[in-house]
Order: C-alpha cells, then sequence, then structure tokens
C-alpha cells in the first residue's frame, strides 16, 4: 500500500529511510510549535488555543503535501510572516488579530488563484533576484531584531530609540541559549533551535526563572477561541490592500526559493531543469494558507528545514507524512509548550534572522542601481517595524 500511494521503492529509498528523514524533518523544525505561539499570543491571541491550531495547521498542512503532491516537505505557520502578522498590523496598525486574520486569508485566496493560472513562478522571475534577496535578509533582521526586544536585550530608549537593556537573569538565561545554539550550529548538529529552546526553559525552570510545567501530557485546548473568527469584510478596506500583497509576494518568494532548493536536494529535478509535481506542491502551499487562516494562525509555508530530512534520504511523501503525524501528537504535550519562557524562545529568533541573512552575499552593493533598492528594502523593514513597508 505504501509502495502504491508514495512510490518509495521506484524513487529509490525504503521505508525505513523516509521514517527517520520524517523524525529528522520534525526534530529539525519542532521548535515553531513554541515559537508561533509565542509571536501571535502578543497579539491578544489565546496561547494555549495557538498551540493546539499550530500543531493542527502543520499536520494538515503537511498531510496535504504528503498525499496529495508526493514530497518531502513539510509546512507550517511561517517565521518572518508571523512577525509581521503581531507586530505590524495588530501592534502597530492597530487592527484586531480577527481582521488580521482576513488580511491574511484573503492574501491566500489570490495565492491561489495565481497558482492555479500558473502565474506564480512568472511573477518571481520578474522581481530583480537583488530585491528577492534583500526582501529575506530586511525580514531576517526584522525577526532577530524583535528576538532582541522579547528578551529584554533592546528596550526603549526616549535619548537614542533603542538601548541595550539590564542583564537580568532572564536576558542571561536567553543569551547562553543563544550561545548554545551557535555551538551546536558551529558542530553541525542538528535539531540546534529546538535543543537550545529546551535547555534553556529548564535552566531557567531549575533557577526560578520560569514556572515548571502543570503537567506533561493533556487533552489539547480548544482552537475554539481562534479558529474561524477571521474578520474578511473588515480586511477588505482598501488601506490593507498593501498588506495583504505583502504577504502574498513574501510567502511567493519563501516558499518558491524552499520548494526548488529542496527540490533539487532530493534530486526531483528532471533533465529539463523542472520539477515533476510541482504544480500540485505549489497548490498544497497555496490552499495551507487559506486553511491556516480559517483556522487561526498567519502564513502558513513550505519550510526549508524539510532539507534536514532529504539529506537523511527523505524523496517521498512518507517522510511528510510521519512529518505531519509527529506534529499532531505534539497536540497533546501542551502543557510541555505553554511552560516554555520568552527569553527561551527569542533566541530562536535572532538564529533565524541569521539563517535569513545568507543570501546578502549575492547582492552586489558595489553596482548603485543594484545596491540602493536593496539596501532601502532590508534596512526599512527592521527600522520602521513593517515588512509591508519594506
Amino acid at each position: 500500500m505504501l509502495e502504491k500511494l508514495f512510490a518509495v521503492h521506484s524513487r529509490g529509498s525504503s521505508v525505513r529511510t523516509e521514517v527517520t528523514a520524517g523524525i529528522t524533518t520534525f526534530l529539525t523544525a519542532g521548535y515553531i510549535i513554541f515559537v508561533n505561539p509565542a509571536i501571535l499570543a502578543d497579539a491578544g491571541m489565546e496561547k494555549g488555543a495557538l498551540i493546539t491550531v499550530t500543531c493542527l495547521v502543520a499536520f494538515l498542512a503537511t498531510l496535504t503535501m504528503a498525499l496529495w503532491a508526493n514530497a518531502p516537505l513539510m509546512m507550517a505557520p511561517g517565521m518572518g510572516l508571523n512577525a509581521f502578522f503581531a507586530y505590524t498590523l495588530v501592534l502597530g496598525h492597530s487592527l484586531s488579530w480577527q481582521t488580521a486574520l482576513g488580511v491574511v486569508f484573503l492574501s491566500g485566496i489570490f495565492f491561489v488563484i495565481l497558482t492555479l493560472l500558473g502565474f506564480r513562478e512568472k511573477i518571481v522571475h520578474a522581481i530583480p533576484a537583488p530585491l528577492r534577496l534583500a526582501a529575506s535578509v530586511g525580514i531576517g533582521l526584522f525577526i532577530a531584531f524583535i528576538g532582541m526586544k522579547n528578551l529584554g536585550l533592546v528596550v526603549k530608549s526616549d535619548a537614542t530609540l533603542v538601548q541595550l537593556g539590564n542583564l537580568s537573569p532572564a536576558v542571561v538565561l536567553g543569551l547562553g541559549g543563544l550561545l548554545l545554539i551557535a555551538v551546536l550550529e558551529t558542530l553541525k548538529i542538528r535539531c540546534s533551535i529546538l535543543i537550545g529552546v529546551v535547555a534553556t526553559s529548564v535552566i531557567g525552570m531549575l533557577f526560578g526563572q520560569a514556572p515548571l510545567p502543570t503537567g506533561i501530557v493533556s487533552m489539547p485546548p480548544s482552537p475554539a477561541p481562534i479558529a474561524f473568527q477571521l474578520d474578511i469584510l473588515g480586511a477588505l478596506k482598501f488601506s490593507l490592500w498593501a498588506s495583504i500583497f505583502s504577504f502574498m509576494f513574501v510567502d511567493l518568494f519563501d516558499s518558491l526559493g524552499t520548494l526548488l532548493a529542496v527540490c533539487r536536494e532530493a534530486n526531483m529535478v528532471d533533465e529539463d531543469g523542472k520539477i515533476p509535481g510541482l504544480p500540485r506542491m505549489l497548490t498544497a502551499d497555496a490552499l495551507a494558507t487559506v486553511g491556516g487562516a480559517l483556522l487561526g494562525t498567519s502564513t502558513t509555508t513550505t519550510y526549508i528545514e524539510s532539507a534536514a530530512g532529504v539529506s537523511d534520504g527523505g524523496r517521498t511523501g512518507l517522510t511528510a507524512a510521519v512529518t505531519a503525524l509527529l506534529f499532531l501528537l505534539a497536540i497533546f504535550f501542551t502543557p510541555l509548550v505553554g511552560a516554555v519562557p520568552a527569553f527561551a524562545t527569542a533566541p530562536a529568533l535572532i538564529i533565524v534572522g541569521i539563517f535569513m541573512m545568507r543570501g546578502i552575499g549575492q547582492v552586489d552593493f558595489y553596482n548603485f542601481e543594484e545596491g540602493l533598492p536593496a539596501f532601502l528594502t532590508l534596512i526599512l523593514m527592521p527600522l520602521t517595524f513593517s515588512i509591508a513597508t519594506g
């Protein structure tokens, strides 16, 4: 049955390899279970419901990718866009989170239309590569700045706008977590972010800087407080169209770039350089954003961490199916997830920001025509606290 459904052996893999790859992908990207609720809770959404919805959306979206596209790709609420949702739309523009979900939903609908009409790749290639790279770098700076702000490393200042915060025990623990993740990354140890978040949380609890979890396993919190609460009519205001297209275009670059990179790593490219099944992968990715908004989370996208599973030999949708099931099981560990403090998730944001800086070397800043727009794009995102402005 598995061979018929996923063509495991015909793609040069085995069930054991696919299962191992699926576990690797989950462990590598599992930090999103902690980080996404922490960010969206700042927008006034209920954290318990967010944990359930984050796991549920990752499960449904990744399973769709597995069964519909037969690809070893994992999907979950995207980093960067969740920060844009919480800190720009809700806190910055004083929108309700319900209206912000409406914005995400509409961006997803446009995304689906562009995908079905085959315009998605054409739009991406029509935008100069330096601007695409600068957008990714700018989002990385934005995420890292939010991480430093949440940690208390950077605080508000009336004299200089921002300044270095006090080195409280929580800040020191967060910096220790950042150092731990950096060392693990340097040693090329997988699951570095997840290990860092868990280790920092445990040490914080031992030193009384974070409350102990109320339990280990429990029935998941109800998603009802945030599921199907989106305000689509409120999102149709003319002033929000820029935000709708910002969500759409950032997801456009992010997901397509991830799909191409991971599929090349998995040798899923034919002789002409094309990826068989790419339209189905793109459709699954687009529909995931629509479904995620309905359930109550920001834009859902394909994760570059899928490459970890591919490097372990994952070649089919069975890898994604295993990852999806692990996200479903994670719902029942809400007491543990909910006990993770902000100073433990902040280093994850900073590290993800560093990862997103990698494309900066491909921008030719000696060419002023290329360098100026790229610079303005990447610098305005953190300085204006808005991805849309950049």
